[in-house]
């Protein structure tokens, strides 16, 4: 009797949308249980509506966690246990998971959209705007309307974003459609691109006069706009004419129906130009023998009977003219955004050619020596990286460490080369230029023994991980602008040196006149070393930053040695202020000309070669020449 009475109660416990519920599942049960993306959307809409126990049934189907039992009544499973999506009460034994796929789990979630715009839980708020997203409907924007007001800043902005592009896509008002594209002015976002560029759609259209309150994109002219062939093809689509036939078809079809030397009651001696051809086809026609087709004529007189214009799908001109004059804005925009995003990649080469270079405008610039070398001290760099990597873990510290030991190794190389080579072959510029050759390969190959040919990680910190940019467009990693830094800070560590220490009045004392420095008591012997020590270490020190983002192998600084000697050069030998323009002027060049033709590498940097070529022709001592033999810091 207790188990009765609970019964009873449990059943007159049940609201009434419980039973509204239940009689929607039980008419589309089938569907439920095997759906299908093109055909389920009409059930979950009426499901939907059932209710406020709706939501709780499509949130567990959209979760997978809805089931059926053997009996037929539908269950939310949860862990181990499980209720009746209708009634809510515990069930026993054991249920089948329903699972629907992607395209059923997205119109479940375009459902429950309404009731979790408003949801005191921000992370279902967030998933609710996430599925208007991607599949919004015209009904979706009344609930969304509702629901703008939202305690957390970053979802209320999101829902009035979202909120005009709906309005753009389904309000039946042409005014709040314009109101809610001018909203958007100087918004470059591809959601706001995606949203305009249908409103431009257009169909083509050929007939005798056009449509009534049509929205005319152009007009077109035959031959102009539109080639007369296909021109005439839209018209045979429409059904306005009748279809022609190439020669050959109208020959085949015309040698099929001869009959008694005749074709069409006219005799094959006389078929012999297009007009004649044409009446026994037309003969033909007549009788039901052939398919109709059009003459030359008839063609030329259906075209010149019917208008042919592009018609916008949307219907209000107030609309389409908005939208686009927003994408006319948006194109701009782009462009000047792509200009601006080109200017920072050539700035960011730039910086790195300046940073391999200036070590080579100190050797060869100051010194007069041809350092063949010269990139096989960036790869020294490089590598000195690549080993402190390996005994310290933490990568910011490494990098701390890197930089200076890089620039001691290097360095120290240099020296070693200026006493064991350089200082032999004093004012001979093709023997150091052999014999600084020959070392390089000595050093790539060295390198290979020490650590293979396969390239070597240098990895960078996280917090140079990341990249830095304005919008969708303009992006610069944040390795290249930790590279531009660190060539500023050698730009400004070589002023200093050369302007303000005794090492710096040395080195432009003895490049002015060594021998009268010698008679001041300044060693000049030991001055070249040094400013040649200087000068191979700061090329490491650019050796660590090209290999936070470039391969390390013994062949790194072959791709740069090119580079900064063409820096140097046109920029102005023993110039500092010519080094940094001269890579300023490679870096953009090379991004330019990569820019104009981005599938052939190769070709580009013939071309900047060229250039470079054709510069020297004209400005043999580069942008900022030296005057006399005085170097300027």
């Amino acid at each position: 009797m207790r188990r009765l009475l609970f019964c009873l109660l449990m059943f007159c416990a049940v609201p009434a949308w419980a039973q509204d519920l239940e009689a929607v599942l039980d008419a589309n049960r089938a569907q439920i249980e095997k759906p299908s993306r093109q055909t389920i959307g009409p059930v979950i809409a009426e499901i939907a509506a059932s209710g406020a126990g709706a939501v709780a049934f499509l949130e567990a189907w959209g979760d997978r966690r809805l089931g059926v039992t053997d009996d037929g009544r539908f269950v939310i499973i949860e862990g181990d246990a499980a209720t009746d999506a209708v009634t809510g009460v515990p069930l026993a034994g054991e249920a089948k998971a329903l699972k629907p796929n992607s395209g059923v789990r997205g119109l479940i979630a375009a459902a429950l959209v309404p009731a979790q715009l408003a949801d005191p839980d921000a992370g279902r708020r967030r998933a609710a705007l996430d599925a208007l997203a991607r599949d919004a409907t015209a009904e979706h924007l009344p609930a969304l309307r509702a629901a703008l007001d939202d305690p957390d800043p970053r979802l209320a902005a999101r829902k009035q974003r979202l909120e005009r592009l709906l309005t753009i896509r389904f309000d039946p008002d042409p005014a709040a459609r314009v109101a809610a594209i001018e909203g958007f002015a100087g918004d470059s976002g591809s959601d706001v691109q995606a949203v305009l560029n249908p409103i431009l759609t257009t169909t083509r259209f050929a007939g005798p006069a056009l449509p009534e309150g049509a929205n005319v994109a152009r007009q077109l002219s035959i031959g102009t706009d539109l080639p007369e062939a296909a021109a005439y093809r839209l018209l045979v689509d429409a059904g306005l004419a009748a279809p022609r036939l190439s020669d050959a078809e109208q020959k085949a079809a015309l040698s099929a129906h001869l009959q008694d030397g005749q074709v069409g009651n006219i005799p094959v001696v006389n078929l012999d130009s297009p007009d004649a051809r044409d009446r026994a086809y037309r003969a033909l026609a007549a009788a039901g023998a052939v398919r109709p087709a059009a003459s030359a004529d008839q063609v030329e007189a259906a075209l010149a009977a019917n208008i042919f214009a592009d018609i916008y799908t949307e219907p209000s001109p107030e609309v389409t003219d908005a939208a686009r004059a927003a994408l006319s804005g948006l194109v701009l925009r782009e462009r000047a955004l792509q200009g601006v995003d080109l200017a920072l990649d050539a700035l960011s080469l730039a910086s790195i050619y300046f940073l391999a270079a200036i070590g080579l405008a100190i050797t060869f610039g100051v010194m007069g020596v041809i350092n063949m070398a010269h990139g096989e001290f960036i790869m020294m760099g490089a590598y000195t990286g690549y080993v402190v990597q390996g005994f310290i873990a933490n990568r910011t510290l490494s990098l701390v460490v890197a930089l200076p030991m890089a620039f001691l190794v290097t360095a120290l190389a240099g020296v070693v080369l200026y006493r064991l080579v350089i200082r032999h072959l004093a004012k001979r510029p093709l023997e150091t230029l052999l014999a600084t050759f020959g070392v390089s390969i000595a050093l790539q190959q060295l390198a290979k023994n020490i650590f293979g040919t396969q390239a070597r990680p240098l990895t960078a910190p996280d917090w140079l991980g990341g990249s830095i940019g304005w919008g969708e467009i303009v992006q610069i990693s944040t390795i290249r602008v930790a590279i531009f830094v660190l060539a500023l800070l050698f730009l400004c560590l070589f002023l200093f040196i050369t302007k303000r220490t005794r090492l710096g009045l040395n080195m432009r004392a003895v490049t002015q006149n060594p021998g009268m420095a010698a008679s001041m008591g300044i060693n000049p012997d030991r001055v070249a070393m040094l400013t040649f020590g200087l000068g191979s270490g700061i090329a490491g020190i650019a050796g660590v930053a090209i290999g936070l983002f470039a391969q390390v192998t013994s062949e790194l600084g072959q791709g740069y040695i090119v580079q900064s000697f063409m820096t140097v050069v046109v920029g102005g030998v023993g110039n500092i202020w010519g080094t940094l323009a001269g890579a300023a002027l490679i870096g953009g060049l090379q991004k330019g000309i990569e820019v104009l033709n981005p599938a052939n590498t190769l070709a580009a940097q013939t071309w900047m070669i060229l250039f470079i070529i054709i510069f020297i022709q004209f400005r043999p001592r580069g942008i900022f020449p030296t005057r006399g033999r005085f170097v300027e810091g």
